[in-house]
């Protein structure tokens, strides 16, 4: 099969000399660096007989914890069991960059493309998410490293200043590059309200804290491998038992769900990230960068970044996003976590950002699937007569759509008729994905006109503006 070439690698890495590159991962760790602390939780042990219970939700990720929490809040009686095929949090739940956004359909273009009709009160709603999630942590005293700050969108390319201009908390260059000092920034848009920051993994790790307080059984190291209709109720089996269920919950996103009829509406796409090591006091002071506010670009390859505070007061940077790449036939593998030519590209795009940071070393370097669908985000289904629920499709958005998503997924398994399930958003499915090889042509297609697009002032080719048409495609 034709190697992809990347088009825009010269694009931001500035002639940077690859033995500089090379010199920057000289010591970094191939782990994400979330996950890598001794207060990491111990595992729960894993099933060895077989359970019974009212709600059993397989997957130990956002969209299961959230689920599992939410069930046990609406009726403290309802027994609920969760099953994890490894560890809680340890796949895009831990991995990802910590942005808990208010959007639950990818921004209000994707929403108005897609379902101009309740973009609007998918918009509240999403709002009042994002409030509730800070409502939560706060009520349960949730050590998630919660900041509120914001974020900013940063114009890289003259023509996205335009898209900018108008905008209530437009920044011109200067205004901008107070904020985060990089060459490259000629405008931004701060965002005061849309968005939070949090540690990722403890996020994971806090929600399962609470879950267990609130009587939870968590099993981990137990994989769902079949689900069975037994009439009155269902079986889900494991390794070394089997939980009987009177109702199921399926949050597994990017892995395979027990439910074929799944297998062509999601895809895994692999996004990479690295943490720099702790700032020195004058390499803080060249980049500024004194809020805890997030960060990310106009392109449809787009950067993301963020500090955090690690655990001796160091202030690091993580800097992510670029690439996205999807692997012949599904596939998730654990070898796909580690890529050193994105790797590479991600730190030769980091100093042409931020010159005044280059020779600057990185502690972590890591990566993982992300679940996407065709409209970028969340769908919903239900079958076995309504006892078995499903949620997947976040494209990136989990670390706040989730909680929505597990919402919906109750209300669904309740058999009532709510205002979540009366929603479009809720009834109506993305376009599923073709089978090979024509998901993965379509898929290298995409990103090469894409990426054309970047490099054409925005300009959306005929083929994008045929899939965005007929709703498959994402204009970030």
């Amino acid at each position: 099969m034709a190697q992809y070439h990347d088009l825009t690698f010269d694009q931001h890495e500035r002639n940077i000399p690859k033995h500089v590159i090379e010199q920057a991962l000289t010591e970094t760790k191939y782990a994400p660096y979330w996950l890598d602390t001794s207060t990491r939780p111990a595992a729960s042990p894993a099933l060895h007989d077989s359970i019974e219970t009212d709600l059993l939700v397989v997957g130990g990720g956002y969209t299961g914890l959230w689920t599992a929490l939410q069930a046990k809040e609406r009726d403290p009686k309802r027994n609920v069991v969760l099953i994890e095929a490894q560890r809680i949090g340890w796949a895009a739940s831990g991995r990802n960059g910590g942005f808990c956004e208010y959007s639950l359909v990818h921004g209000d273009a994707n929403g108005e493309n897609h379902l101009p009709e309740e973009n609007a009160k998918l918009t509240e709603l999403g709002i009042q998410n994002l409030a509730e999630i800070r409502e939560t942590a706060q009520r349960y005293d949730m050590d998630i490293e919660l900041h509120t700050d914001g974020s900013l969108n940063v114009a890289t390319e003259p023509h996205q200043v335009e898209w900018l201009q108008g905008e209530e908390h437009f920044l011109d260059a200067d205004q901008t590059r107070d904020l985060i000092n990089s060459p490259d920034f000629l405008a931004g848009e701060r965002d005061y309200t849309g968005t939070m920051l949090v540690h990722p993994a403890k996020l994971a790790w806090e929600l399962a804290r609470v879950c267990r307080d609130l009587g939870v059984q968590i099993f981990e190291h137990t994989p769902a491998e079949g689900l069975i209709d037994e009439g009155a109720t269902l079986r889900v089996v494991t390794p070394e038992g089997h939980i009987t269920a009177n109702r199921v919950a399926l949050a597994t996103n990017a892995f395979p769900s027990l439910l074929k009829r799944h297998h062509l509406y999601t895809l895994p796409l692999y996004d990479y990230a690295l943490m720099t090591e702790p700032l020195t006091a004058a390499q803080r002071e060249a980049i500024g960068w004194n809020e805890m506010i997030g960060l990310a670009d106009l392109n449809n390859r787009f950067h993301y970044s963020r500090p955090t505070i690690d655990e001796d007061g160091g202030f690091r940077i993580l800097w992510g996003g670029y690439d996205a790449v999807y692997h012949f036939g599904r596939k998730v593998r654990s070898e796909y976590d580690y890529r050193d030519e994105t790797f590479e590209k991600l730190v030769a795009h980091f100093y042409g950002t931020f010159p005044q940071l280059e020779g600057i070393k990185f502690s972590h370097a890591w990566g993982g699937a992300i679940d996407s669908c065709s409209r970028f985000f969340a769908f919903f289904d239900v079958s076995h007569r309504g006892r078995v629920a499903y949620s997947a499709g976040y494209t990136g958005l989990g670390v706040g759509a989730t909680r929505f998503g597990a919402q919906v997924m109750l209300d669904l398994l309740s058999g009532q008729e709510t205002e979540l399930t009366r929603l479009q958003l809720v009834r109506k499915k993305p376009i599923p994905f073709p089978p090979e090889p024509a998901t993965w042509a379509g898929v290298q297609i995409m990103r090469n006109q894409m990426i054309r697009a970047d490099r054409n002032q925005g300009e959306r080719s005929l083929f994008l503006r045929a899939l965005d048409k007929i709703g498959i495609g994402f204009d970030s």
